[in-house]
């Protein structure tokens, strides 16, 4: 009956909205507020900040029509692509980095040299070894996810205990063994990480890419809008990115607490 009641004012004293929700709408509605007021105040040339109605009409239009999904799907296509590939090889450079200390030394100095360089510098190239269709965006934006990937991985695997290594050992496990057994489950979270790293910088690589040499594509649609000075359809289709954006990160950051709470 003590704890029936303990458990009744606990649940009365918790406010139905928290403090952290409540500031999180403040900031958003106060970012809105602002953007309405310079849309209107004329400080700025016409339709650089285009009114919260004028980017709602465009965002409207954006989705009643089939084309902007076909290059979506073109976008969507070659960054799923990227991540696939280049988080694969990332994640075994990564894992041979971490567990061979030779190689590590060797080799891991370049990715931290070559990961911060942008990587939009290699597109030539890219395009003269894959063309100016698809093949040149993937292999920009398998480039950009790679780093990401190998570094997170490779710390993660020096941050494994050492005893499951020994226990995967004694059991005579075999390479692929100790990979899927042993070192994938220990270090579920930089992967995590990695992945949610490179899935970002393969998104910027591709749609770079795209606003670069392409016909289509959600990047070749946003610089075509820019480029005709449409503004709220530019500020329509950005929006529409950073929602799927959002939401592509909270789906891979939600698959990892789903293996966490698997394993528990």
């Amino acid at each position: 009956m003590a704890t029936t009641d303990r458990l009744t004012r606990t649940a009365a004293a918790e406010p139905l909205v928290s403090p952290v929700t409540l500031l999180r709408v403040a900031i958003i509605l106060a970012t809105l507020a602002i953007w309405e007021f310079l849309a209107h105040s004329g400080w700025l040339y016409r339709d650089v900040v285009p009114s919260l109605f004028a980017i709602g009409k465009a965002l409207y239009d954006l989705l009643s029509h089939g084309d902007y999904y076909f290059n979506l799907g073109v976008t969507a296509a070659e960054i799923g692509t990227a991540l696939l590939i280049g988080g694969l090889s990332g994640l075994a450079a990564g894992i041979l980095l971490g567990a061979n200390r030779f190689l590590s030394k060797a080799f891991e100095a370049y990715l931290y040299y070559l990961g911060p360089t942008p990587k939009i510098i290699f597109f030539p190239v890219m395009i003269m070894w894959f063309g100016v269709g698809p093949g040149s965006k993937i292999a920009l934006g398998t480039l950009s996810c790679f780093f990401p990937v190998a570094l997170s991985v490779a710390a993660g695997m020096r941050q494994i205990d050492k005893v499951l290594i020994r226990v995967g050992r004694s059991f005579r496990a075999s390479t692929w063994q100790m990979v899927v057994k042993i070192y994938m489950p220990a270090m579920r979270h930089p992967i995590i990480n990695g992945i949610r790293l490179g899935l970002g910088v393969a998104l910027i690589g591709t749609l770079l890419a795209e606003t670069k040499l392409s016909n289509k594509g959600i990047g070749f649609l946003i610089i075509n809008a820019y480029s005709t000075f449409d503004m709220p359809r530019m500020y329509a289709m950005l929006i529409v990115l950073f929602v799927l954006a959002i939401g592509a990160n909270a789906l891979v950051g939600r698959f990892g607490g789903l293996e966490n709470i698997k394993r528990t």
